[in-house]
């Protein structure tokens, strides 16, 4: 579970609890089943609206991605992982690197390294993998989209619940201390579309389109070091174009590892 994602949206849901309070705004406006139902409802039949019944029923396993905190392998493991992969690879030869596929949790790095055993060409292997990579970036942009379409249609159902709300307002004149208070609740719908809209939909979209970045960056990373180690490149050259393709933040992290790493093999071997 992704507890940075939910504390984020705890936090917006305080803001304008908080916000409501202290403006003397009476927080008890804000349980109104009509209001709800307007939004959800809505902005559910507007998905439904949009996308055809396969695409629809997918959105529960982009929630399950939303917000799950297993992410993939970090790049500075995945060139780590090449990197020895090359070593083998460079000692042992290609047909060695068969056995170490079976442990491996990428599948795509798995398909690429077999590939390579299986002696494929370098323009057939990048062809097939590239496709991997632009079809999964097609499935992530659909659950990205999904969330665009739910966060554009949530504000503008909030306007049509506030016109909703005041229909019956105007509707009991009569009863002054009714009406104030209508009025009050038409303008919760307003709320909760534009909460919904800019604080959830919106957002989660843009993670999404996060999460899809990152994988699809680690998967490039696996692409360029999976054909250098199917041409016989120095292991030393893979590492320094593949750490070439981190962000600075990551290469600094991955050059702090290898100095680790380096100071506990001269401690072993002191000892």
């Amino acid at each position: 579970m992704d507890i940075f994602l939910i504390i984020g949206v705890v936090a917006g849901l305080l803001s304008v609890v908080v916000g409501m309070i202290v403006k003397g705004a009476n927080v008890a406006v804000l349980l109104n089943p009509a209001a709800a139902i307007i939004i959800i409802v809505g902005t559910v039949a507007a998905v439904m609206n949009s996308y055809p019944k396969k695409e629809f029923l997918k959105i529960p396993s982009v929630l399950r991605v939303l917000f799950s905190d297993k992410g993939k392998d970090h790049p500075c493991d995945i060139i780590k992982k090449l990197v020895e992969l090359a070593q083998t690879a460079r000692r042992e030869g290609l047909l060695a690197l068969e056995d170490l596929t079976e442990n491996m949790e990428s599948e795509f790095m798995k398909k690429g390294i077999g590939m390579v055993v299986d002696g494929n060409e370098q323009d057939y292997i990048r062809e097939v993998l590239d496709i991997e990579i632009e079809s999964m970036e097609d499935r992530h942009r659909l659950g990205a989209a999904i969330f665009t379409t739910a966060g554009g249609a949530a504000p503008t159902l909030g306007v049509l619940g506030a016109v909703i709300g005041l229909i019956g307002a105007l509707g009991n004149l009569n009863d002054i201390e009714k009406l104030g208070h209508m009025i009050a609740a038409a303008f919760v719908a307003t709320l909760y579309g534009i909460f919904f809209g800019y604080v959830i939909c919106h957002p989660f979209a843009t993670r999404l389109k996060r999460k899809s970045h990152e994988e699809i960056t680690s998967m490039n990373i696996m692409l360029e070091g999976i054909l250098a180690i199917q041409v016989g490149e120095n292991p030393k050259s893979i590492e320094t174009k593949l750490v070439g393709m981190l962000e600075p933040s990551d290469r600094l992290a991955y050059r702090d590892d290898k100095s680790k790493a380096k100071e506990k093999e001269k401690e072993v071997s002191y000892a």
